[in-house]
């Protein structure tokens, strides 16, 4: 299958770089994958960034607004209702910037290493792209 993907591991994070988010998109549903997108230009802060993915990507109401909890979503829950086929994960235009400074961008990105080494343990494919603003 001729797909973006193709020379990319199955379970990074990784900057999106010369990746289309359609193509990304288009690539993910090839496959059978869930395709997550959000975009988090108009975040100013980690509680915006936090409350923009849980909207975007439609977490539980219950969802904790805290990085425990977004670990949580992206592993748990999804493990629990099945076999997964696999993920293509976009975080577009990450806040840069006092409110979100480096450390918290890491906190962000360390979430979504965690939720892929724990995908790759059950040998489901996840791939997260990003990009700040």
């Amino acid at each position: 299958m001729d797909t973006p993907l193709r020379s990319v591991r199955t379970n990074i994070v990784q900057s999106i770089r010369a990746y289309r988010v359609q193509d990304l998109q288009e690539a993910a549903h090839a496959l059978g994958h869930h395709f997550l997108y959000a975009n988090l230009a108009n975040a100013q802060s980690k509680q915006d960034v936090l409350e923009m993915i849980a909207a975007q990507f439609t977490f539980p109401a219950h969802f904790g607004k805290n990085f425990d909890a977004l670990y949580d979503c992206m592993t748990d829950p999804l493990h629990k209702s099945g076999p997964q086929p696999g993920f293509v994960v976009v975080l577009e235009q990450i806040p840069a910037h006092a409110k979100f400074d480096k450390e918290a961008r890491e906190q962000l990105l360390d979430i979504f290493r965690d939720a892929a080494d724990y995908w790759s343990d059950r040998k489901v494919p996840f791939r997260c792209f990003y990009s700040f603003l």
